[in-house]
């Protein structure tokens, strides 16, 4: 027996075996990617690489030659004290932002996925800021939070209070920044979790009512664990869309008082346009754009790792 079997071990070993080809379909379908990875290129890659080449240089922005300096522009940065106020304010209103639309989302999400009254319309409440524009929202509650005619302002005076100079305190002013541009975008994360809350079967809760588990044991021990993917996406979205924020400053308060509420997005479009020193601002971009990429990763990283499969 042992002989047959080596015998027909030899013979399948001699025998040509052909390699597995993918059907056309299949191979055509890469070619669907070429659009994309174009795009990708000529709009996000490149650019990026070539503000990496500016970041050598002491471009003005507009003249024709960049004089390389090496890491000079890297050196000034470091130095520069603005740099750690911009940094610090970039990630109160990354972070910030992040965990109020999540948690304040989640609240609106749990909220709507129960049987009440005008459900439709309280969702579409919370979901209209989305679809305004970020400057115009921005001017919105410029004129709310303003010091001379503001609603707040106009509001404590009729009851005897004296007015606030809000958007020009520096201690108050990046909260108030962190307070719209949550109220702007707590639609999405809701609407992300309430998808999220709905693909989860009622057999488990059914389940865990029989065993008689409490309303808060459902949640952490069923809710939030099957919640997890949708976390995962509004984390990471959330990350980075406070982290680059820009409209909303620009509107609310400019970057001021002086630099106290600059994100790095301002101080790049005060320093390319204001000061015209191009080459320091794409400095300050490389590294926004690592603080992005990093923070981005550790939040996807660590609530992957947390998804468990229903």
């Amino acid at each position: 027996m042992s002989e047959l079997v080596r015998k027909s071990q030899q013979s399948i070993s001699r025998q040509k075996v052909k390699p597995i080809r993918k059907p056309k379909r299949m191979r055509s379908l890469w070619w669907m990617y070429l659009p994309a990875l174009l795009v990708v290129t000529v709009f996000i890659l490149y650019p990026f690489i070539n503000g990496i080449r500016v970041s050598f240089t002491d471009w003005n922005g507009f003249s024709q030659t960049k004089n390389w300096v090496g890491v000079e522009q890297y050196v000034r940065m470091f130095q520069d004290p603005t740099t750690g106020l911009v940094v610090k304010n970039t990630l109160l209103y990354g972070i910030g932002s992040t965990l109020l639309q999540n948690a304040i989302g989640l609240l609106y999400a749990l909220l709507l996925n129960q049987s009440i009254r005008f459900k439709a319309i309280t969702r579409t409440i919370v979901y209209l800021p989305v679809i305004i524009s970020p400057l115009v929202m921005g001017y919105i509650w410029y004129f709310f939070f303003a010091y001379q005619n503001g609603a707040l302002n106009d509001a404590l005076m009729l009851f005897g209070f004296n007015p606030i100079n809000a958007l020009g305190n520096p201690d108050l002013n990046p909260w108030i920044i962190v307070f719209v541009n949550t109220y702007q975008f707590v639609g999405i994360a809701m609407i992300i979790y309430l998808a999220g809350l709905q693909s989860i079967s009622k057999d488990y809760y059914e389940a865990a009512v029989i065993d008689g588990a409490s309303a808060f044991q459902k949640f952490k021990n069923i809710t939030l664990p099957l919640l997890m993917p949708a976390i995962t996406i509004n984390m990471v979205l959330n990350i980075i869309g406070g982290l680059k924020l820009f409209d909303v400053i620009l509107a609310l308060t400019g970057g001021g008082p002086g630099n106290a509420s600059q994100s790095m997005s301002t101080f790049m479009y005060s320093l390319y346009f204001d000061r015209q020193d191009a080459g320091y601002a794409a400095t300050q971009g490389v590294l926004m754009a690592f603080i992005i990429l990093i923070l981005s990763l550790i939040a996807l990283v660590y609530f992957k790792r947390k998804e468990v499969d229903a």
